[in-house]
């Protein structure tokens, strides 16, 4: 079968399509073809070797697709079922092994495209805005990138949970997109200054929460803007990864709180991660959740996908398919 390989880390130009063997499922595992994989910025952290990883590897955490081979002590799945998953690496292939507990059951009316542009950005913007910080009714929050993935979903989610929702985006065709999501106010941060603009609208030291995927650019500006006993969710790192800070700042800036949240921690049990994935799939069904699917690479073309989303030259998700 063919998949992207890296052997060497490095830029986009690592991702090679290489022929590999074809994989079998072990105990626990069922065999995936897959469909479609989510391009996401963890991939590029992974690939650049911000985040460690063991060479050679295929990338890819998040994807969908149909069972086709099951192994031994696998409870509930069949050949046949659709799944998606969210953190089973290795989705940039046509044939992937996934753990059992990993494979999430795709409900009929939900397409692969759609579960495979779902998933982890969908239940990281799920977390986010129900655990991280639980919004509510009067809550203002920032939402850095919110023409991205996880930017369209969560403002969404924080649009249905009552809160005002500032976004930064790139461009005026972003702006157009984040607007339809919901975001009440909507910030061109390549023609103003984001800090200046929410200050204008709401006053200083107005926020209750910053939602910041975005890292070296923003951080900072960020602090400035949240109120006493705020909170900065720091959860991506597009531009590099934020600046050291002393706890010593978050007490003068007003008691801070910070937090840098991961997947992991918040889909600890099977049970957790579909309570969350169930949730989103619910929201689709009842059109309370639009997922926004941007561009499509085959296979072949993952060095060019990698490019466009280091570049902010992407809208909504990123998929890869096979």
């Amino acid at each position: 079968m063919r998949a992207i390989v890296v052997r060497e880390l490095g830029g986009p130009e690592r991702l090679v399509l290489d022929d590999v063997p074809d994989p079998e499922p072990g105990p626990r595992q069922v065999l995936v073809e897959v469909s479609a994989a989510g391009l996401n910025f963890i991939d590029t952290y992974q690939r650049n070797g911000l985040y460690p990883m063991d060479l050679p590897y295929t990338p890819g955490l998040e994807g969908s697709g149909r069972i086709i081979e099951v192994g031994e002590d696998v409870h509930g799945l069949f050949v046949g079922d659709r799944v998606a998953w969210v953190s089973a690496l290795g989705s940039y292939a046509e044939r992937h092994v996934v753990p059992a507990d990993a494979a999430i059951p795709v409900p009929d009316e939900v397409g692969d495209d759609v579960a495979a542009a779902l998933l982890l950005q969908g239940i990281t913007a799920h977390y986010l805005a129900t655990d991280t910080f639980p919004l509510s009714a009067g809550d203002i929050c920032l939402i850095h990138a919110g023409a991205g993935g996880v930017g369209l979903l969560l403002t969404q989610i924080a649009r249905m949970k009552g809160a005002e929702v500032v976004t930064t985006v790139s461009s005026a065709d972003k702006a157009e997109l984040s607007e339809e999501a919901g975001a009440d106010v909507v910030v061109i941060y390549t023609e103003k200054d984001f800090k200046e603009e929410v200050e204008q609208r709401f006053g200083p030291n107005s926020l209750d929460v910053v939602y910041d995927g975005v890292g070296a650019t923003t951080f900072e500006k960020g602090l400035d803007l949240l109120r006493p006993r705020g909170m900065m969710v720091a959860f991506g790192n597009s531009s590099g990864p934020p600046p050291d800070i002393s706890p010593l700042v978050l007490s003068r800036k007003g008691s801070l709180f910070l937090t840098r949240p991961t997947m992991a921690h918040y889909t600890q049990t099977r049970v957790e991660l579909l309570a969350r994935a169930h949730a989103l799939f619910d929201w689709v069904r009842a059109d309370f959740l639009t997922v926004r699917i941007g561009e499509r690479y085959p296979l072949a073309e993952a060095e060019e996908a990698h490019r466009a989303l280091e570049g902010r030259a992407t809208a909504g998700k990123v998929l890869i398919e096979p």
